[in-house]
């Protein structure tokens, strides 16, 4: 999954390079060391949550006459998240505000895909897609803020304890 790494690395880089702007004047800037440990489990994090939905839709494509393997289910939920990804090159300038916005408006194009793909991917009619896409996508908004917690959780404490 290299696409998950571009987060990574753009967020490895500006919280080194420039820091965290709050907004208020305060900026945060990351040690090496600390960025590096960090950027490490963040890369788990978001692999992870690419893990948990490629199981979510292979145990919720159990009862459709195409069922795909796991293998396959996680390449989908990968190729469905990589406006995520993408978005993440927004932290070489880490402004809250900015990511952020980036953020929703990835998430909006994440669904947006999601609700074209699954129809085609488990070869079933649109009526079905919708009510399984909207599905999954209610259970992809949890595992992402559960993902973002975790990565706020990083990245804003984090450097206390590395």
């Amino acid at each position: 999954m290299l696409m998950a790494a571009i987060p990574v690395v753009c967020a490895f880089i500006g919280t080194t390079q420039i820091g965290w702007n709050f907004g208020d004047g305060n900026v945060l800037q990351l040690s090496l060391f600390t960025a590096f440990a960090l950027a490490v489990l963040f890369y788990g994090v978001m692999l992870a949550g690419v893990a948990v939905m490629g199981r979510v839709i292979w145990w919720m494509a159990r009862n459709y006459p195409q069922r795909p393997s796991l293998a396959r289910c996680m390449v989908f939920a990968g190729y469905v998240a990589t406006p995520l990804f993408l978005s993440g090159l927004v932290a070489l300038y880490p402004l809250v505000w900015l990511c952020a916005l980036v953020g929703a408006v990835a998430l909006f194009y994440t669904g947006y895909l999601l609700y074209l793909g699954i129809p085609t991917f488990l070869n079933i009619n649109r009526e079905e897609g919708l009510s399984f896409s909207s599905s999954t996508l209610a259970i992809g908004v949890l595992v992402l803020e559960v993902l973002l917690a975790i990565t706020v959780i990083l990245w804003g404490y984090g450097y206390r304890l590395f």
